[in-house]
């Protein structure tokens, strides 16, 4: 299987939030087909941005020069700009990518970019707070969920606070690792259980 993960950057990125999916994603140690995933970063523009943190990003391409078709899923990390206009092409992209099958992943402040285009009115999903995403006046405050992160279907949901949650589900919607490798990560970074750590070690030192 393997494909594109395309990460979607601009000014104020939260460099928390996208950091366990493009480590799990680049880094090819017990994923299912070693070798065939890879990240990719999706601008406004060609310009580089700058993050919260104040790191420098350059994209590996513009969106418009995007299709769902060349890709396996969107991730929509959060930003101080996305109460604003700006980054409604990225929300309409969302919306072009779930009309197409293809994965939308969304955290933090990118969710009420999603609410705004109406792509969370039917669809169970969290995001930061209930009162967050109602003030956006969408209609799907009945399927809000009061949890990490949601899967449903092609859309995954989740609050900045989440980051591992998210990539969990990430990953998953991906089929990324093998159940077992999975959840050994999860055990590792989510609970700090050094069991996790020793399972991953196994499967890592296992003859191929």
């Amino acid at each position: 299987m393997g494909g594109t993960v395309h990460v979607a950057i601009y000014d104020t990125l939260a460099d928390w939030e996208p950091g366990y999916v493009t480590a799990g994603v680049n880094r090819p140690l017990m994923q299912r087909e070693p070798g065939t995933w890879q990240v990719r970063t999706v601008g406004l523009g060609a310009e580089p941005v700058t993050t919260m943190g104040g790191l420098r990003l350059v994209p590996d391409l513009t969106l418009d020069e995007l299709s769902p078709g060349d890709s396996a899923m969107l991730l929509l990390p959060g930003a101080d700009s996305w109460e604003g206009e700006r980054l409604l092409p990225f929300a309409r992209a969302a919306g072009d990518f779930l009309a197409a099958g293809v994965p939308v992943a969304a955290i933090c402040g990118a969710t009420f970019g999603l609410a705004r285009q109406g792509l969370l009115d039917a669809r169970p999903h969290t995001g930061n707070a209930a009162e967050y995403l109602a003030s956006t006046g969408y209609s799907g405050a009945g399927h809000y969920v009061d949890e990490p992160a949601v899967t449903d279907g092609d859309l995954i949901t989740a609050t900045g606070i989440a980051p591992i949650d998210f990539a969990r589900h990430v990953f998953a919607r991906l089929d990324l690792f093998e159940p077992e490798v999975l959840d050994a990560w999860y055990r590792l970074y989510a609970d700090r259980d050094p069991q996790g750590f020793y399972a991953l070690q196994a499967r890592a030192e296992a003859p191929a």
